[in-house]
């Protein structure tokens, strides 16, 4: 069985993330700064798109988060297509610790947000928000706080949170579609049937499932839709095997060549205009109101709680196994690690509470204080498990 590079995916990942830390950090160093009017005026700056007879007219911030994010949805469908074909989630004894665990990873945060939301003020309907771990900026970090962590526990996380993504995809289709138009909605579904017929077709040129993937985004954003749910479905439309033989598969030539401009173009671009928000905008109120706090709670607490113990429980019940090479502290460590948001509870933050104003900044505070917050217990935790590694190879 073929298999992909796992760890050059994982570089990639992994690099993508201070690129990520870079764009999150010009935001709001911008949106604080005497170039705060220009920076705010770009994101809200009309921007019209056409596609022969589609014409659409948005702010850049809204085009950023309705179309260049179907791109990374798409990669993502592509990863788990893969991953479920002929990866990790293939094998049902690697599939079984990562899927639970991501489960965990969402119920438990869900459950502490809500929570810290069920009384007066509260902002109930933000739930989703902690329930995302950011796979680049979470493997970033685990590559910069345990660069020897054993290759088992980095393919552990990365199955996680391409668990968590699709789990993700499921809850935006759910919960954020409201008003759905049909005859979009139709010509939508008459598109990816033609892009599934295209799949037969083993020398189709690449360029018709460009052509196919833009119809669907299209239809889908007229349709109501939320477009992430269109790159995911037009990535299962994507044939797994080669058009030729000796060549990659269809799948992964799509995956190596969109990773790099959506792991160093799109995500930081989104980072870029999700993440600013004005700290003098906040008053103290606002900095201890129960959607930042649940927010900030839920990744902080909720994610490793949900992860680490729904893990131990797999392990516990033997329907699933640890990690080989990892111990039980480092695990703990990257649950901690898996408490790390930022984009895409920024991008579940814009669905929830799209109307933005003192709401859309709570939900900045708290996913960023949350995120920082897991990245230093997550490092604090890893470093102890290497020092006990270290202790253990001296007593022996």
């Amino acid at each position: 069985m073929v298999r992909r590079p796992t760890l050059r995916f994982l570089r990639i990942e992994s690099a993508a993330g201070a690129a990520l830390a870079a764009a999150g950090a010009a935001a709001l160093i911008l949106a604080n700064s005497p170039w705060a009017g220009r920076y705010f005026a770009f994101l809200a700056a009309p921007f019209t798109v056409r596609l022969g007879a589609f014409a659409h007219t948005l702010s850049v911030e809204a085009w950023v988060k309705g179309g260049l994010m179907a791109l990374f949805f798409l990669v993502v469908g592509l990863e788990i297509k893969f991953e479920v074909r002929r990866g990790e989630l293939s094998s049902p004894r690697r599939l079984a610790l990562p899927l639970l665990a991501a489960l965990g990873g969402m119920i438990v945060p869900a459950l502490v947000y809500l929570a810290a939301n069920l009384g007066p003020g509260g902002a109930r309907g933000g739930w989703p928000i902690p329930t995302a771990t950011d796979v680049a900026f979470a493997l970033a970090a685990l590559a910069v706080v345990a660069p020897r962590a054993p290759p088992a526990l980095r393919v552990f996380l990365l199955t996680l949170a391409i668990a968590d993504d699709l789990g993700a995809v499921g809850l935006i289709g759910i919960v954020y579609t409201t008003r759905i138009h049909p005859a979009p909605l139709a010509a939508a579904a008459i598109a990816l049937a033609a892009l599934a017929l295209l799949s037969e077709w083993r020398r189709a040129p690449l360029v018709f499932y460009a052509v196919g993937f833009a119809l669907v985004w299209a239809f889908t954003l007229e349709s109501g839709l939320d477009t992430s749910l269109a790159g995911v479905a037009c990535a299962f439309t994507v044939p797994i095997g080669a058009r030729r033989p000796g060549e990659e598969g269809v799948a992964k030539r799509f995956m190596d060549s969109l990773q790099p401009y959506v792991s160093f173009g799109v995500l930081p671009l989104f980072a870029f205009t999700a993440a600013g928000f004005a700290l003098t905008d906040l008053t103290a109120a606002d900095a201890v109101a129960p959607l930042p706090v649940g927010i900030m709670l839920a990744l902080t607490i909720g994610k490793p709680v949900g992860v680490f113990g729904f893990s131990l429980l797999g392990v516990a019940m033997r329907i699933a196994r640890r990690p080989s090479g990892a111990t039980w502290l480092e695990i703990l460590g990257a649950a901690m690690l898996c408490g790390v948001g930022f984009t895409m509870s920024f991008y579940l933050g814009a669905l929830a509470f799209p109307a933005g104003g003192p709401t859309g900044e709570q939900v900045r505070l708290g996913v960023i204080a949350g995120s920082l917050a897991s990245v230093a217990m997550g490092a604090a935790a890893l470093a102890w498990a290497r020092r006990c590694r270290g202790e253990e190879s001296i007593s022996s």
